[in-house]
């Protein structure tokens, strides 16, 4: 089916677009009141992931209410590990947790590799949400880096720190790129899956970049985004972005694997990260989230200075990172509207 609005698809590839294209992490979420309907009827966060019939309602619902240039599918990173068996909840206002977590060899050979199939109730969301698009926009599909899925599976729970996590690289390496090696299967099979299903675009999360060193994030997960999209781009024609939160000493490595496009957040200054990363990836980004608290005007002139800043050649203009839940839905109507109105 023929894109209507294929705008970000070619923002990816370089090629010319009328104006910047825009969507935003977490964009279906608790900003939208309709949202929230639809997530009381599913009594949590997690029932609503799994049911492939509501996962597309709300993951088509920003491209309705706020007039975003593609939608994302609701899902959750911590569905690898789910996939692979080590089970995770979703504790209400605390986030995710796992019950049992990985501390030794033993607990690593118990892990399978997964396999698309697995996360069928996500390719049934992807599929459904494909045709009730209708080829409006784009849908990306999306995965968690193996160093932020590893994270979780070692810590158990969200942390500042990831103080175990990074304990686990100091005193068992070798463990630790066995554990990063069968996550980053599971989830070269899972991305593919999700392009097979309909995926037009897929992003990878690096959430946790930035508590590792720069060394241990070249070794400990840079080399395993690599390889993903390294898989990727030899099965499938898809552009891949690659968001990795707080990792400023690495764009320039980040500019040099496979990917179309490097998502930037908003502590990373643009010009900058344009000299390092170079003129042949496509930068998203970077607005602070904060910024939709701010009055009208002022969210007016900031996102205009941010567009004017990337220049009208290789920009998808996002947030530097999800929205924050008590956002008033109206403001971020301005941001996507401030930005789908500017021309150069």
């Amino acid at each position: 089916m023929k894109l209507q609005n294929d705008l970000i698809l070619r923002a990816a590839r370089g090629e010319e677009v009328e104006r910047t294209p825009v969507w935003l992490m977490r964009q279906a979420g608790r900003v939208l009141p309709e949202y929230r309907k639809v997530r009381e009827k599913m009594g949590g966060f997690k029932e609503l992931v799994e049911s492939p019939e509501f996962a597309c309602e709300v993951t088509i619902q920003p491209v309705d209410i706020l007039g975003v240039d593609a939608a994302i599918i609701f899902s959750d990173i911590l569905v690898i590990p789910e996939a692979m068996g080590l089970p995770y909840q979703m504790m209400e206002a605390k986030g995710p947790w796992f019950e049992k977590t990985v501390q030794t060899a033993a607990d690593i050979d118990a892990l399978r590799v997964a396999s698309g199939e697995d996360l069928h109730y996500v390719l049934e969301a992807i599929r459904l949400t494909k045709e009730a698009l209708s080829g409006r926009v784009p849908l990306i599909g999306f995965a968690g880096a193996p160093w932020t899925i590893f994270a979780y599976m070692i810590e158990g729970g969200g942390s500042k720190t990831f103080s175990k996590a990074k304990k686990f690289l100091y005193t068992h390496p070798d463990l630790a790129h066995k554990l990063l090696d069968k996550i980053t299967q599971s989830t070269l099979n899972y991305l593919l899956a999700q392009v097979k299903a309909g995926a037009d675009m897929l992003q990878i999360f690096d959430s946790w970049a930035g508590v590792l060193s720069p060394e241990q994030y070249k070794e400990f997960s840079l080399r395993y985004i690599s390889r993903i999209c390294d898989g990727i781009k030899a099965a499938v024609e898809v552009p891949i972005t690659v968001f990795a939160k707080d990792a400023f000493f690495a764009r320039k490595e980040l500019g040099l694997i496979h990917c179309d496009t490097i998502g930037l957040d908003w502590t990373m200054d643009i010009a900058e990260s344009r000299a390092l990363i170079g003129n042949m990836k496509t930068l998203q980004g970077n607005m602070d989230p904060c910024l939709l608290y701010a009055p009208d005007q002022v969210i007016v002139d900031e996102t205009v200075k941010m567009l004017k800043a990337f220049g009208k050649h290789r920009h998808i203009a996002n947030l530097g990172h999800g929205i924050y839940p008590d956002t008033e839905k109206e403001k971020v109507k301005l941001f996507v509207n401030t930005i789908k109105e500017f021309r150069f």
